[in-house]
């Protein structure tokens, strides 16, 4: 942790409004600011956080070689492509055939390395999935010295939940 982040935390400061959607935290926050109000000495914080992974379908083996397929056709192109605009002489016509070369070779290689790792897999971890971090509620805080001009320019403005601090 850097010296910014040590005083950050140990600012006393009071819990001004929460919310159950962080849109609803930045929101009021906006409001603040274009009330001109001093942000810097504000902060939104995500209270009861949870782990969610939202498992989006199976990964056979179908799938595996193609995502490898795609991944490494992209990055081979890509490579062949700079590999050639580096080269003297005509760097457009080998750029061409260079990243051509590239997409062949790199789709190949990309499809052999997931399979590869999907047969090594054994049978685990045959899903794919996106993670998301979530949390209960949104505290917006506010330095001890400002936090009573914040509760009183966001009045009503915002739809808030009282904190229970």
């Amino acid at each position: 942790m850097d010296a910014r982040g040590a005083t950050e935390e140990a600012r006393p400061r009071t819990a001004v409004a929460a919310f159950a959607r962080y849109e609803d935290a930045r929101a009021a926050v906006d409001l603040l600011a274009e009330r001109r109000f001093p942000v810097q000495g504000l902060a939104i914080v995500g209270e009861g956080l949870q782990y969610v992974e939202q498992v989006t379908g199976r990964r056979g083996y179908g799938v595996a070689a193609v995502q490898g397929l795609v991944n490494g056709a992209v990055t081979g192109g890509l490579v062949g492509l700079l590999l050639g605009l580096l080269t003297a002489g005509q760097p457009l016509a080998s750029a061409g055939v260079l990243a051509l070369w590239g997409l062949v070779v790199g789709a190949l290689i990309g499809m052999a390395l997931t399979l590869t790792a999907q047969v090594a897999r054994g049978g685990r971890r045959d899903v794919d999935s996106l993670p998301a971090l979530r949390a209960e509620r949104y505290v917006v805080l506010a330095d001890d010295d400002i936090a009573a001009d914040a509760r009183r320019l966001l009045g009503d403005d915002a739809a808030l939940m009282r904190p229970e601090r």
